[in-house]
């Protein structure tokens, strides 16, 4: 397994120092460095994009959060996690939304690093700790009645493992089923909700709408 990471940041010691450590290690290619998304684009015109795209949001030009939507047009497989100093529910919440698949902070150990990236290439949905209990604040401020969910129980139980961060692989392992039938599941979710997206899912999770 190499797994190709593309690093977007403006700050030069960061990007090198990350850059570095993942060429350093045998399960990462890190060949992709950019100080903003328009440099991003520019030189993803001439080479394949990443498997995964480390994105900082408070970037020079177009922020990381409005550069998800434009990068995942062009490259709707890439996976993307925001790589941020900021910690705050506002900015979470709108990268999830914009399509965002992680939320990092850079404070998080280079080995914990790499854990998380691994973690989003095998389809999980990484996320620091700090961050996720701000997740969790964001969506249950009050509580509220919940509906009756669209919902089987078995697709309630996906939704769950989805949450949990875990990829389709595990899912199908901690339930007994094979991938197939886990993705044939997650489509009928998908549908039913009418999201595109394992983030939508997860938001509607979090908000009682599931």
């Amino acid at each position: 397994m190499l797994i190709s990471v593309g690093i977007v940041e403006d700050d030069a010691e960061i990007r090198f120092g990350l850059s570095k450590y993942l060429n350093s290690q045998p399960e990462f290619l890190c060949n992709i460095e950019a100080e903003s998304v328009e440099e991003f684009l520019k030189i993803t015109h001439f080479q394949d994009p990443p498997d995964i795209l480390l994105l900082d949001i408070g970037l020079p030009g177009m922020s990381g959060i409005h550069g998800i939507p434009v990068i995942k047009k062009r490259f709707p497989d890439i996976e993307i996690a925001m790589l941020t100093i900021y910690n705050d529910s506002e900015r979470i919440f709108q990268s999830l939304v914009a399509g965002a698949s992680g939320y990092i902070l850079k404070s998080t150990p280079l080995r914990k690093m790499k854990e998380f990236i691994i973690e989003l290439y095998q389809g999980g949905s990484p996320m620091s700790p700090q961050i996720a209990r701000k997740v969790v604040e964001y969506f249950h401020p009050t509580p509220r009645k919940k509906k009756e969910s669209v919902l089987t129980n078995r697709e309630r139980e996906i939704v769950q493992e989805l949450v949990n961060g875990l990829s389709y692989k595990m899912i199908a392992a901690n339930m007994g089923i094979s991938i197939e039938t886990v993705r044939h599941h997650i489509k009928n979710i998908y549908r039913k909700l009418h999201v595109n997206s394992k983030a939508e899912v997860i938001s509607k999770s979090f908000r009682g709408e599931i």
